[in-house]
């Protein structure tokens, strides 16, 4: 005869694999980008180098930027700004992020444990998911996303500028070109492969057949979209990475390679 209750299990839950290695090695990579972003953002220093320009300090919205040669220098806010320029700009592609889908199931995992994993339930006793503030604002990611295409389309325009060598002449490719090149080729996908974007590109529609250029778009964003989890992962540590590169550059570490 069955009993009408569930068995009594003393244990928290039932796994037996490393569950905890998936959200570990999650903390572990944020902290790390979190940890290196916040040094730069704050450094204010060493990224430019021509004709490259850090990531995280284009555009430069204040007067107290390093003069680049046509480059992104948008003096909107003037000289009243005296902290460094990037802790304005990294606003927008952070606040992307940080409402991203899958970066909210990153870090409420890796940092908050809700959950942990699957199967294994979290400790916290109450639970009022995303009905409450701060976490309420995470519906602004869909207007986050608008912000983000035009900071991928600035930076496209300095991956253009890429193309000339520091004397500002055209015709040219360094090793930071091709750094550049793969930076918004991921910059874009990573962008383009949000829920948002399905979304706005084939969202409502009742019938495909009346909109096929919508309906082809949103095949296309359904493909990078299965792909989100590793095109968030792959553009983090490539926006790092130009940004590093530059700094390289610019502290005189390293010279930029010219292949041409």
């Amino acid at each position: 005869m069955r009993a009408g209750t569930r068995a009594a299990i003393a244990a928290p839950h039932l796994r037996t694999d490393r569950w905890w290695l998936a959200p570990a090695v999650t903390a572990a990579g944020l902290l790390a980008f979190v940890v290196y972003s916040t040094w730069r953002a704050f450094a204010n220093e060493y990224y430019y180098a021509a004709p490259y320009v850090s990531p995280f300090y284009s555009p430069c919205l204040a007067e107290n930027c390093a003069p680049m040669h046509a480059g992104p220098n948008w003096e909107i806010l003037g000289g009243w700004w005296g902290l460094s320029p990037a802790l304005i700009i990294l606003i927008f592609p952070l606040g992307f992020r940080l409402t991203c889908y899958y970066y909210r199931k990153a870090y409420y995992r890796g940092f908050w444990a809700s959950p942990p994993a699957c199967a294994v339930a979290e400790p916290h006793k109450k639970y009022t998911g995303e009905t409450r503030f701060p976490l309420v604002l995470q519906n602004i990611h869909r207007y986050f996303f608008y912000a983000a295409v035009l900071v991928a389309g600035i930076l496209t325009y300095d991956t253009v500028l890429a193309f000339r060598d520091e004397n500002y002449q055209w015709g040219h490719m360094g090793l930071g070109t091709l750094v550049f090149l793969l930076n918004i080729v991921l910059i874009w996908a990573y962008t383009l492969s949000c829920h948002s974007c399905r979304h706005i590109v084939g969202g409502k529609l009742k019938h495909f057949s009346k909109h096929p250029v919508r309906y082809r778009m949103w095949q296309f964003v359904g493909r990078l979209n299965a792909r989100h989890m590793l095109l968030a992962w792959t553009s983090l540590v490539s926006v790092a990475l130009a940004d590093f590169y530059v700094y390289l550059v610019a502290s005189g570490a390293f010279d930029d390679p010219r292949f041409f």
